[in-house]
C-alpha cells in the first residue's frame, strides 16, 4: 500500500482507502469517481474494483468493512453476497462496488456516470489520472 498520506476524515480520503485495500486484495481495475459535482448522484465517492472470486469478493469487503468500522463509520453490512456478482458497501457519501468482470463490463457503472471526475491507482497505490486507467481498461470507459 502507498505510503501516501490521507485524510480519511474526508469522503474522498476514505475512498482512496477502501480502493488502496481492494487493490492490497489483488482486486483489479479499480477506479474512484468522484461524483459530488454531478447532479442527483447517490454519493460523493464511488469506488468500483474487479475481482476474479467469490473468496476473494469477501476478502476485498471485510477488509474494507473491517477498516472503515476501525475509522468510526459503523458496521456498513455489504449488500449482495456468496455467489452474487456484485456487493455494494454504502457508507453514504462513499459507495463501494465490488464486482466479477463480467459483472462490471455488462453493467458498465463508468459509463453511467461518465460525468463525474475519475482516477486510478497506480501499482503503488498512488492516484493516476484516467487516462491511464481507461488505457489499462481498454478503452471500456
Amino acid at each position: 500500500m502507498s505510503e501516501q498520506s490521507l485524510d480519511t476524515s474526508t469522503a474522498f480520503g476514505r475512498a482512496v482507502l477502501a480502493a488502496r485495500l481492494a487493490q492490497d486484495k489483488l482486486a483489479q481495475d479499480v477506479l474512484l469517481l468522484e461524483m459530488s459535482s454531478v447532479d442527483g448522484a447517490p454519493a460523493d465517492v464511488f469506488v468500483l474494483a474487479s475481482v476474479q472470486s467469490d473468496a476473494q469478493m469477501q476478502a476485498v469487503t471485510s477488509a474494507i468493512t473491517r477498516a472503515m468500522k476501525d475509522l468510526g463509520m459503523g458496521s456498513a453490512r455489504p449488500e449482495g453476497g456468496s455467489s452474487s456478482p456484485w456487493t455494494v458497501i454504502d457508507y453514504f457519501d462513499v459507495v463501494i462496488h465490488v464486482m466479477t468482470h463480467e459483472a462490471r463490463d455488462f453493467y458498465r457503472i463508468e459509463k453511467l456516470w461518465g460525468d463525474a471526475a475519475a482516477c486510478g491507482l497506480d501499482q503503488n497505490g498512488d492516484l493516476v489520472p484516467v487516462d491511464a486507467v481507461r488505457t489499462k481498461r481498454s478503452g471500456s470507459l
